[in-house]
């Protein structure tokens, strides 16, 4: 730990086995693990033109489908059709609230679905052709230029597993498009009983794959990883380096999110204890060592309890989407701080916070 520390202090560059010791990091070694953190995280504010400053995005989230082919076995947004009064939202809907959003000042439409409904609810092939379109995907396009054309406001698209067709074919409609790696341990999609068995869209070398496809058409990206669903923290360590490597050959991701899981009820999860928040802290703590220096570093702040503080001397630059009007649809059982709240929490802790 010692030399792993020093190392972080130095700013070289960690591998695989120093990040996972530095991961272990608590009581004292947590501070300076913490220290080292924060003086990289001022380091890449001031080089990003904004010193001091941590940013948010006042944006609206819409939840243009919450139908999805996989299974990941914590996800309460995927559900049944039965249970929706549609298979998507009509035009209209998704229109409605973008034109909230724009009236409360929000400059972001964060676009929220899940994976290629179509191709295992008939309900949602039906509602797909009953509207002349072919795929979840052309909708998702449809509904970005008719955000973007008619509200102003730049979409952010979270369609997941992609093609390098598809991501060319969104790009020229998306300001910015997003998917979580969420882990590169392959047991946990492998084997029966993990987290992501039975979800063809959760390997993790596809899901590396649509990074790197992203580089390659120049996709403005965000990325991130799931902490606490059972993997180790070998496993946490290569995810985080997993990501670096693409971020460095290709230099398009624009931010790595830190998220801990929280046990959902009436999900096969359940009964798995919350992600520890010392282990989220010390996780964005390595994540900042390790990202190259153009990478902001977020945490969703709806999830990190009274942490605020604890999060920030980790190393985080940047709250992500919050939304003044709609919920975390993803998770619905913890609502977004006020933005007022948020931005004077992050002050008191000695940042000026402003909408990025």
């Amino acid at each position: 730990m010692r030399r792993a520390l020093r190392r972080a202090a130095d700013g070289a560059v960690l591998d695989a086995t120093e990040a996972a010791v530095l991961l272990h990091a608590r009581g004292d070694d947590l501070d300076a693990l913490l220290t080292a953190a924060g003086k990289v995280r001022d380091a890449h504010l001031l080089a990003e033109g904004r010193p001091g400053i941590v940013t948010y995005s006042r944006s609206v989230f819409i939840p243009l489908t919450r139908l999805c082919r996989d299974r990941c076995h914590y996800c309460t947004f995927a559900t049944v059709p039965h249970k929706l009064p549609a298979a998507f939202l009509e035009r209209d809907e998704v229109l409605e609230i973008a034109r909230a959003g724009a009236a409360q000042g929000c400059k972001e439409a964060l676009f929220t679905l899940g994976d290629r409904p179509e191709d295992r609810w008939p309900a949602a092939k039906e509602w797909l052709e009953a509207r002349g379109y072919e795929s979840t995907l052309d909708y998702v396009r449809a509904s970005a230029i008719a955000v973007l054309e008619e509200t102003g406001l730049l979409p952010h698209l979270n369609p997941g597993v992609l093609s390098w067709e598809e991501l060319t074919r969104l790009r020229p409609v998306a300001s910015s498009m997003g998917m979580m790696l969420e882990t590169t341990a392959e047991r946990l999609w492998s084997e029966k009983g993990g987290p992501h068995y039975g979800s063809p869209d959760k390997e993790p070398a596809v899901r590396l794959r649509v990074l790197t496809d992203a580089g390659r058409v120049n996709v403005p990206f965000t990325t991130g990883i799931l902490i606490g669903i059972g993997e180790t923290i070998a496993e946490r360590a290569e995810s985080l380096l997993a990501m670096r490597q693409v971020a460095k050959q290709y230099g398009h991701i624009q931010e790595v999110i830190i998220q801990n899981f929280r046990a959902k009820p009436d999900t096969a999860m359940r009964g798995m204890p919350d992600a520890d928040l010392t282990e989220l802290a010390a996780t964005i703590a390595v994540a900042r060592l390790v990202m190259p220096s153009t990478v902001s570093v977020q945490a969703p702040p709806n999830l990190v309890g009274e942490e605020f503080d604890l999060m920030l001397r980790a190393g985080v630059d940047d709250w992500g989407g919050v939304s003044p009007i709609t919920p975390d649809h993803v998770n619905p059982e913890k609502p977004w701080p006020q933005v007022d709240k948020l931005v004077d929490i992050t002050r008191e802790a000695g940042f000026p916070c402003r909408n990025g």
